[in-house]
């Protein structure tokens, strides 16, 4: 493993991988940018912060090395900008900082462990800089800190240009994101910041997405649905003419509110298969989360208080 913050743009780096059934191939090139956005994502939490390369990258590349002239694994193929599908001259790679990080977390924990910060940023143009006064092109502007979270707690303020977490500069929104994504719940970071030209450095304690600072075990994957649930009385299945159910009783920040699905619903099947206890709901969340991304999706049929049928749609992916 190598150090993929010590990185520059114009090292030479090799792509390894097997593009078009060719197996064990190696391309070359520099290194033009770090922390590259290029939205390819629609994950809620997502984090994109790649290396580019100009080194040939082509179907089959993805999930291979991108290794630096010692041999050291510095990151991981991921994707192509392109408008043909093939290779045009700009390649991605996911950063070995993150890698690491959650290589480490599945070994520990069976399951990525999130940190939040509780900020919505904004990157700074030159057009914000003239309209908010502000005295550097360079850090992530503050467009609004989320209400209890690691943030505000730590007071962050509106307005707020981060430029540092711990020892490493931010310079976008993408390097917060990043230096961020290292770290887990319940980690306590120094964030450097600019406030009225004034430089101020505060500490902050991060949260999962639950707002707690513990970590979250693989068996606690249904957590992110937010919701506690009780199991329905005798006296429910008669009124409704059902055996079986599980109640919401209440809702916090989640799947499920996302989703739309109210307080006191009653959840009888989720992808096609009976709801009678929060652990057959458990297992279901977790075979969804261990399938393809494109199959983590909760097909949820149940019904109000009162007896009438509802449908939704969880996509655990986002």
């Amino acid at each position: 493993m190598g150090n993929s913050d010590d990185l520059r743009v114009g090292e030479w780096v090799l792509a390894v991988g097997n593009p078009f059934n060719l197996t064990s191939t190696v391309t070359a090139g520099i290194v033009s940018a770090k922390a590259r956005n290029i939205n390819i994502l629609n994950a809620e939490m997502k984090i994109e912060s790649f290396i580019q390369t100009d080194a040939a990258v082509n179907p089959g590349n993805s999930g291979g090395a991108l290794v630096n002239t010692r041999g050291e694994l510095v990151g991981i193929n991921t994707a192509i900008a392109s408008r043909t599908g093939s290779y045009s001259g700009y390649s991605f790679a996911v950063p070995v900082s993150i890698v690491q990080k959650v290589v480490s977390d599945i070994r520990q924990y069976g399951i990525v462990q999130r940190a939040i910060l509780g900020v919505q940023m904004r990157e700074i143009t030159s057009e914000l800089q003239k309209e908010k006064k502000l005295s550097t092109l360079q850090g992530a502007y503050v467009e609004r800190v989320v209400p209890d979270g690691a943030a505000e707690k730590a007071g962050i303020q509106s307005g707020d240009v981060i430029t540092r977490i711990d020892d490493a500069a931010v310079k976008t929104g993408t390097d917060l994101q990043e230096h961020i994504g290292r770290h887990r719940p319940g980690d306590v970071v120094s964030v450097t910041l600019l406030r009225d030209g004034k430089t101020l450095t505060v500490q902050a304690t991060l949260t999962n997405r639950e707002g707690g600072t513990g970590v979250i075990s693989a068996e606690d994957k249904v957590s992110v649905l937010g919701a506690t649930f009780s199991e329905l009385t005798d006296a429910q299945k008669e009124r409704l003419g059902i055996n079986y159910g599980l109640q919401i009783k209440s809702l916090k920040a989640g799947k499920l509110k996302s989703a739309g699905v109210p307080v006191d619903f009653i959840i009888l099947k989720v992808n096609n298969r009976s709801v009678r206890t929060e652990e057959d709901l458990n297992d279901i969340v977790r075979r969804a989360n261990s399938a393809s991304e494109h199959d983590r999706v909760l097909f949820i049929t149940g019904c109000t208080p009162q007896g009438r049928v509802r449908y939704y749609a969880v996509n655990l992916a986002e």
